[in-house]
């Protein structure tokens, strides 16, 4: 079973960045589509970006052109780096992973490997 822990979440203003990273350790099988999720407070947990096993990356309308995700498959290692963050950025961050890729990136419900979460809040 894989065990996934995220990092790097913080407050930031309006404007600044923040790179999240999660760790995944547990699971020798590096073929899974992964993805970054949030949840902000009274709202639905919405898919965020996307990769799946051939490095083809997806976003979600309200982050294209700020938000970037990567791997690091030797380090075992996924990257959401975000840029030009804004308030309705401010959430909690989790980390998905799925080795079943058919079906929805963004659907939550195909996701049955997640991190604890980290908070990024943005002030303006």
């Amino acid at each position: 079973q894989v065990q996934l822990v995220e990092s790097g979440g913080g407050s930031v203003q309006a404007g600044g960045s923040l790179r999240l990273s999660c760790a995944a350790s547990g699971s020798t099988n590096s073929r899974r589509c992964m993805a970054w999720f949030r949840q902000a407070s009274g709202k639905e947990r919405e898919g965020v970006a996307g990769i799946d096993l051939y490095g083809s990356r997806r976003y979600a309308d309200s982050v294209k052109g700020r938000f970037t995700i990567s791997q690091d498959n030797a380090k075992n290692t996924l990257h959401l780096e975000m840029n030009s963050l804004k308030p309705e950025d401010t959430a909690m961050y989790y980390c998905a992973a799925r080795w079943a890729c058919a079906g929805n990136w963004n659907d939550r419900f195909n996701f049955p490997i997640w991190g604890q979460g980290t908070q990024v809040t943005v002030s303006s």
